[in-house]
């Protein structure tokens, strides 16, 4: 049993995935070939923003979007703390501060009650200027825009989608990675939507940085590639990725998203009297990057994941430390409010299996096994 099963993915998508490969390897255009273009132009309709620019990976993803907004020095950026750590490693490479911030127990999100009080702190200090949002569509579903945009607004804040697990996903019919002012997504083998190799984008209607956007991940780059008219990086999707993902995003979205679901939903029904099972708002639509259980404590966490290991099922931990409790963001004053219930979340979660390809007699091992261990 696989974790989330590329192996299984690539050998019903073999045919198409292969014939695209052998076209950029014919073609012997690799970087900046049609595909990419062509990409970019499939993920802005899917998404439904004017503007997607594909990128190296999902931090460049980040990095991209805050130096198009000259963030820096002095900013403070508003992060969730139960998140990988890219979501506050960018604003501090840019230079700035990340105010870390508590999340939700029962959706893995940032908490809008927790970000507000961290927002009013950073002003009552005055030390830091309050510039942007950080909302993380952690595990697949997006974040409470609706409560974010409120907040944003109403203090002056950008709001920065990390939709590196959210693609997919969607509130009403409004899909995620089109809920910031600007919204990146990863495209690491794993994610709901994932190369064999790195990838990113970044989404945005904004047409002045949709142009700043091209021009930084080529090196900064003016009329062509040797106009070099500001600092830049060397983040580009090659043309192999381009292509790999134009046929994974067709069976992502005519049946990927809906097994999914459904293998979420079974779970639900069927574990959600044993454990704690995570909650999807109403109006939400997650794409399951993850499906993450809550135990009782850490002990039973451990002691069920290490049982799980002897049976040969895998499971993961998304995440075993609280982002404010790294050691690269030591001495840089980013903790303004409690962060009690991420604490809590990093000694209980457990991540099970889950992919469009889990058969439902491998989904009720899984089941049975925990119902075995802990005695039910």
């Amino acid at each position: 049993m696989q974790f989330r099963d590329l192996q299984k993915q690539y050998q019903v998508l073999k045919s198409d995935i292969d014939q695209a490969i052998s076209q950029v390897l014919t073609d012997g255009n690799f970087i900046s070939g049609t595909q990419v273009a062509e990409l970019e132009e499939k993920l802005a309709t899917c998404v439904g923003t004017k503007h997607c620019v594909t990128c190296g990976n999902g931090t460049d993803a980040l990095t991209l979007a805050l130096m198009v907004w000259g963030i820096g020095a002095g900013d403070a950026v508003f992060v969730p703390d139960f998140t990988f750590f890219a979501s506050g490693e960018t604003p501090a490479y840019a230079g700035a501060t990340p105010v870390f911030v508590d999340v939700e127990e029962d959706t893995f999100n940032i908490s809008p009650a927790s970000l507000e009080e961290a927002i009013l702190e950073i002003k009552r200090e005055g030390k830091l200027t309050p510039r942007v949002i950080v909302a993380v569509d952690l595990f697949g579903q997006p974040a409470d825009y609706p409560r974010i945009r409120q907040i944003a607004d109403r203090y002056g804040l950008l709001i920065l989608e990390d939709g590196a697990q959210g693609f997919g996903g969607r509130i009403g019919q409004q899909r995620a990675c089109s809920f910031g002012d600007i919204s990146t997504t990863s495209f690491f083998p794993a994610k709901p939507l994932g190369c064999y190799g790195d990838g990113g984008a970044v989404f945005t209607d904004n047409d002045e940085w949709a142009l700043l956007l091209r021009s930084y991940r080529i090196h900064g780059k003016g009329t062509d590639k040797y106009d070099n008219v500001r600092i830049g990086m060397n983040s580009r999707l090659d043309t192999l990725q381009a292509a790999i993902l134009q046929v994974k995003l067709r069976a992502f979205e005519k049946y990927e998203l809906t097994e999914v679901n459904q293998t979420a939903e079974r779970y639900t029904k069927l574990l959600g009297d044993i454990v704690k099972t995570p909650k999807v708002r109403k109006e939400f639509y997650s794409s399951w990057a993850q499906y993450s259980i809550l135990l009782k404590d850490e002990a039973q966490r451990d002691g069920l994941q290490a049982y799980l290991k002897e049976k040969k099922i895998p499971t993961m931990v998304y995440y075993p430390k609280p982002m404010s409790r790294q050691g690269a963001f030591r001495g840089m004053d980013c903790v303004k409010t409690d962060l009690s219930v991420t604490a809590d979340l990093c000694r209980r979660v457990l991540a099970l299996p889950m992919h469009p390809y889990l058969t439902k007699e491998e989904q009720d091992v899984v089941i049975e096994e925990i119902k075995g261990y802990l005695k039910f």
